[in-house]
């Protein structure tokens, strides 16, 4: 084993490693000891000590020192090989090993399950994460219904979503409504829809149509005259609007025989102090008042 001034060193060091100026001193005195022992003339003495003062490596070093009979193991050897891996990263390495194998073996059964290619390293880009050209569509069904816009609205989803507005009757809230409409399969029976936003499936509970009226065009009214009796139903019927809790609209077929398709429009307005209601024609005129009792 080899010493440097007294440092045991643990196997050969690359020729590569930088010098030290200790390094650099053992190596004068070991040329020192071979001009005594008359290995080394003076000139050679002189220049090799020049050289070994400003040799940069090991390597450069052990040249200046290898043909000599003088002990030269004070000088680290340079290592032919590297050097040896510690236990402790021996261990490392394997963790590694076992860790690449897992990712590896993960990979391929991931692969084989749903890869989509004829290589697990052969990676295809989500379907469902590429871009398709498609923009966005933003739905403005009507959903405040007592006003002209939103009446308007409504009759026009009506006549969309079943080819016309004939039924039995619609009764419209602030934000919903319901139509009762004949079967299409059927006419003795009755369909109850409600639209919130569009208009949805029929409820499970088909009614019978026997003791109901005609069916008329349930969309045949003046809607600026309606939403004008509407605003003012609550002063109309003596109520504060602030007391006001709820209010809705009937549309039905009128019973004056007279007026065979003409429609009936009731409007019912409630607060915690009693109700009220507007009877009136599709055209706005006032058929009866009933106030708050």
């Amino acid at each position: 084993m080899a010493k440097w001034l007294g440092t045991s060193l643990g196997g050969g060091v690359a020729a590569s490693t930088r010098a030290k100026d200790i390094n650099r001193q053992d190596a004068c005195k070991i040329l020192d000891n071979a001009l005594t022992d008359g290995e080394l003339s003076m000139e050679e003495h002189r220049e090799r000590v020049s050289a070994a003062t400003k040799a940069v490596t090991l390597g450069d070093l052990q040249a200046l020192v290898t043909d000599l009979q003088t002990d030269s193991s004070a000088l680290p050897t340079p290592a032919a090989k590297a050097l040896s891996v510690p236990p402790k990263l021996r261990g490392w390495g394997m963790l590694a090993a076992a860790f690449v194998v897992s990712v590896l073996l993960g990979v391929g059964i991931g692969w084989g399950m749903y890869g989509n290619t004829d290589s697990p390293l052969d990676f295809t880009t989500d379907p469902g994460a590429k871009p398709d050209g498609v923009g966005p569509v933003v739905l403005t069904p009507p959903t405040q219904l007592h006003s002209v816009g939103g009446l308007t609205g409504l009759i026009e989803q009506t006549r969309k979503r079943f080819g016309n507005a004939v039924g039995y009757r619609l009764v419209i809230y602030p934000t919903y409504a319901v139509l009762d409409r004949p079967d299409p399969s059927d006419d003795r029976r009755v369909l109850a829809y409600t639209y919130r936003g569009g208009w949805g499936d029929p409820s499970s509970s088909a009614k019978s149509s026997a003791d109901a009226p005609v069916p008329v065009d349930l969309g045949k009214f003046d809607v600026t005259a309606t939403v004008g009796i509407m605003r003012g139903a609550p002063q109309t019927l003596h109520m504060k609007p602030s007391d006001v809790k709820t209010e809705y609209l009937n549309i039905e077929p009128a019973t004056d025989p007279t007026t065979p398709g003409a429609l009936s429009l009731s409007l019912y307005v409630s607060s915690d102090y009693g109700g009220g209601y507007i009877v009136f024609a599709g055209d706005g005129t006032v058929k009866q008042l009933n106030l708050p009792s």
